[in-house]
């Protein structure tokens, strides 16, 4: 498979990651809500909340893939990659004001004013059905975690630390802590229908809540440090170094830059020693060289910049930039 084939692929594989989920969490937030209207359950109307939540999420991020794929134009020389990640921290923004802050209130409402759970074999049925759908979508974003690792040993959590795509970053982490807040909704409603513990459906609001204001603390740090400017992963800059040690007429590769323009594409800067009596022209053509070797290592290098390092008594530098 070609470098270009397997980015389209992760470009391709995150889509349908978000897909999946937003369709998983629309038809599980509706039944929830009927659920909790029917049996008057915090937890449960906590997490159609969540649920609710979760799909406006999943069309945010569909937005935001959809403007960041816009062409650079001339306000914009760079593309609109990193569209896709304002998006993103407008989704942890979401998840923290609406899901985290919301259940937590309604939960303490709801334990210092209990009411009795009616109804709690139809909360567990939809409780059931939401955990199989929502657990299809997590597996969908597990199996694109699987195929972007091709078989190296990384951890999920090392992936979302180092991941660049947060749509699919984002749809792990949510529909894990889906499948956690579904487990605690369960308990509460056990402990204030079966127990006699009428503030357990409020107790299991605010851990839920909680839940969700650490998925989105979470999710804001990753996206805020994506905004910032991030580096490349670590093995790509390497294999991005080892390449460029056998480029022509370049001696030494003194510096090296690169910036994650958004997920399908890198900024690449260059401080190169160039042999002896190397002209212009020579530098230029050069320049083109490397920027194709570049390419070939990964196709979502967008542009490359080079800068020959000279003497200090040198004349003025000749630098060199190319769109890959």
């Amino acid at each position: 498979m070609t470098a270009r084939s397997t980015e389209t692929g992760k470009a391709k594989g995150s889509t349908r990651v978000v897909y999946a989920a937003l369709a998983g969490n629309l038809g599980v937030a509706i039944a929830k809500f009927v659920a909790a209207g029917l049996s008057g359950s915090s937890a449960m109307l906590t997490e159609a909340i969540h649920s609710l939540v979760d799909t406006g999420d999943q069309i945010l991020l569909l937005a935001g893939q959809k403007r960041g794929a816009r062409a650079a134009d001339p306000s914009h020389p760079l593309g609109y990659g990193m569209e896709t990640y304002f998006w993103s921290f407008v989704v942890a923004l979401m998840v923290f004001l609406m899901g985290g802050v919301v259940s937590i209130y309604q939960g303490i409402h709801h334990i210092l004013r209990p009411q009795p759970i009616e109804s709690p074999w139809l909360s567990f049925a939809v409780l059931a059905i939401a955990a199989v759908l929502e657990g299809g979508s997590l597996r969908v974003g597990l199996r694109e975690y699987r195929r972007v690792i091709r078989g190296r040993d990384v951890s999920v959590w090392a992936f979302i630390r180092g991941s660049k795509d947060p749509s699919v970053f984002s749809v792990i982490l949510e529909d894990s802590a889906a499948l956690i807040g579904l487990a605690l909704a369960a308990l509460g409603i056990v402990g204030a229908r079966f127990l006699a513990i009428p503030w357990a459906d409020g107790a299991a609001s605010i851990a839920i809540g909680l839940l969700l204001t650490s998925i989105a603390l979470v999710l804001a740090n990753e996206t805020r440090s994506l905004i910032a400017g991030e580096a490349v992963a670590p093995p790509v800059l390497e294999q991005l170094r080892a390449s460029l040690q056998h480029a022509d007429r370049v001696v030494e590769l003194v510096d090296i830059a690169t910036l994650q323009l958004g997920p399908e594409a890198i900024l690449v800067a260059l401080t190169l020693n160039f042999r002896d009596g190397a002209d212009s022209a020579v530098i230029r053509e050069t320049i083109a060289g490397i920027t194709r070797t570049l390419h070939e290592v990964d196709s979502r290098i967008a542009h490359v910049y080079v800068r020959p390092a000279l003497d200090s008594d040198a004349q003025d530098p000749v630098a060199g930039t190319s769109d890959a």
